[in-house]
């Protein structure tokens, strides 16, 4: 983990971020996405302020992680979900702790008090990664969509801010 630091996300990266997130989905348990979107797409989706990468000793991106909004409606402002993806393989290097430690602060600076994932059950690394940096399970969807021809259940996660009351 010494050699990985976290910076914020640019357009530069967009490439390798972007592969990053093919081979997340190509491996079957990050999403019911099959295909990364186009970077405009992808830009237009993130919030610009709680974008990050981590990089090694060389600024290779080898992670990522970024929010989204969940609703327009002013009440929910303080409520995003997340997206980590580490290349399969620099994964087991603390990259995504790092990010998502990152995220959480950048987050709560902004007043941001939950943050929301959906995780698939047999991800059970994400799972326990999420656990430990204080999410907590608030339920199950099950059977909640198709992927890949089989239904798929969601393990719904949160983390509620401590310090924003």
């Amino acid at each position: 983990m010494a050699d990985l630091t976290v910076r914020p996300m640019t357009a530069d990266d967009a490439e390798r971020v972007l592969a990053i997130y093919q081979a997340g989905l190509d491996g079957g348990h990050a999403s019911f996405e099959t295909t990364a979107p186009t970077w405009a797409a992808f830009d237009a989706g993130k919030l610009p302020a709680h974008r990050f990468v981590a990089v090694d000793r060389d600024d290779i991106v080898v992670g990522w992680i970024a929010v989204s909004p969940t609703s327009a409606r002013a009440v929910y402002a303080g409520v995003v979900e997340h997206s980590v993806y580490v290349d399969p393989a620099e994964q087991g290097r603390g990259a995504a702790r790092l990010l998502l430690d990152t995220l959480i602060a950048s987050s709560e600076a902004a007043g941001i008090w939950t943050i929301q994932s959906g995780i698939f059950p047999e991800n059970t690394a994400s799972l326990s990664l999420h656990e430990r940096a204080g999410f907590r399970v608030i339920g199950v969807r099950e059977r909640v969509g198709r992927h890949h021809g089989r239904w798929r259940d969601v393990v719904l996660l949160e983390r509620r801010s401590p310090v924003i009351t």
